[in-house]
């Protein structure tokens, strides 16, 4: 068992944590990253198969870095693993594997990560969790007598298990979009989403969405009114499969059911569908128990932050959690701003020697 002491802990060791402790890295100070998994990645060897960014690869890459080309453009879940793991190489990223963190609590003026492996103490703590760990599925009535197969996209991993089956993909985002096209070859398969889904231009990716979002900051940090948005991170992306589907006319969808029963739904107008398996592509929230004792936590499961600093705990920092830590520091390309601001405050609290004279991470 470990007894540890740090200036900073940075917990979790997917693209979030890597982000984080590359700018810990450029400047010399002291930390150590603590991964529950067991092998680099985060969350993204869970992912289902055939998943593809919908940016290219040059725009979905970690501070430092460029992810090397991909074939077809848009980077596959594969890509991104080995561009993961040989990213915490390329830099000699202290990470301890498999760490998992159950508590994060108050101690002489810092603060002690309790651990499967022992304890650490740190001065600085960034929680880069993220929420792979706590996948979302709304309740429905009757949802406790449908015997069908129900499972989440974090469970998903190719079309095989459901074909010639009538399967209902629940969900009006980008993860909805590509399962959908890809069950639909195989499947009777009906994407449910709870209005129309808003199919972008072919030529508009995530990097100009990504872009767009930039935009709009810059104008609030500026004061300036941002102009309407014109397309957001939730917009589908034609990336090739949904494309393809497109062109089979698959992509239509239904508004949501209003309950299930044993064998199926019921739709508002009363009517009623059979359906063997629902997938629910309705993501995430925040994987945040270990920080339960710090009373941090609001009921809305989300923390009180200052860009990415905890406001009733200033010796911690979020990253990467999602808007409310910094706008798109979910993605791949969002995470370099929160991780570059995190690590800039952090520096000053803890690095201040190391950091004099530094006021901004190159």
């Amino acid at each position: 068992m470990t007894d540890a002491a740090r200036p900073v802990v940075v917990i979790g060791g997917g693209q979030s944590g890597l982000a984080v402790g590359y700018f810990l890295r450029r400047l010399d100070l002291d930390f150590e990253i603590l991964d529950a998994h067991d092998r680099p990645g985060g969350a993204w060897p869970d992912m289902w198969d055939s998943l593809r960014l919908f940016s290219p690869a040059q725009w979905s890459s970690l501070p430092g870095w460029a992810m090397p080309h991909a074939a077809g453009g848009y980077p596959g879940r594969d890509d991104v693993v080995r561009y993961l793991a040989a990213y915490e190489e390329r830099y000699r990223l202290p990470i301890r594997r498999p760490v998992r963190v159950l508590a994060v609590t108050r101690q002489d003026g810092g603060l002690a990560i309790e651990t499967t492996a022992g304890r650490w103490t740190a001065d600085a703590v960034v929680s880069a969790t993220g929420g792979a760990g706590r996948p979302f599925v709304p309740r429905h009535p009757g949802s406790e007598r449908f015997r069908g197969r129900q499972i989440h996209s974090s469970q998903y991993r190719a079309p095989d298990a459901f074909a010639g089956q009538r399967v209902l993909v629940v969900g009006g985002g980008n993860s909805g979009a590509q399962i959908l096209a890809e069950l639909s070859a195989c499947a009777d398969a009906t994407w449910v989403t709870p209005d129309a889904p808003r199919f972008l231009p072919d030529e508009v990716d995530g990097r100009i969405l990504f872009e767009r979002a930039s935009a709009r900051v810059r104008a609030v940090l500026d004061g300036r009114t941002p102009d309407a948005p014109a397309g957001g991170l939730g917009d589908i992306v034609m990336v090739p499969p949904v494309r393809a589907a497109r062109d089979r006319g698959v992509l239509s969808s239904r508004r949501p059911f209003v309950a299930l029963e044993p064998d199926g739904v019921v739709w508002p107008d009363g009517t009623r569908s059979p359906v063997d398996a629902i997938i629910w592509c309705t993501g995430f929230r925040p994987d945040l128990d270990h920080l339960a004792p710090l009373g941090v936590v609001q009921a809305d499961g989300t923390v009180e932050v200052a860009g990415s600093r905890c406001l009733g705990e200033p010796r911690l920092w979020l990253v990467g959690y999602g808007d409310w830590t910094g706008p798109a520091s979910a993605t791949l390309a969002g995470i370099t701003r929160a991780a570059r601001q995190a690590v800039q405050e952090i520096a000053g609290m803890v690095g201040a020697d190391r950091a004099a004279g530094q006021k901004a991470i190159p």
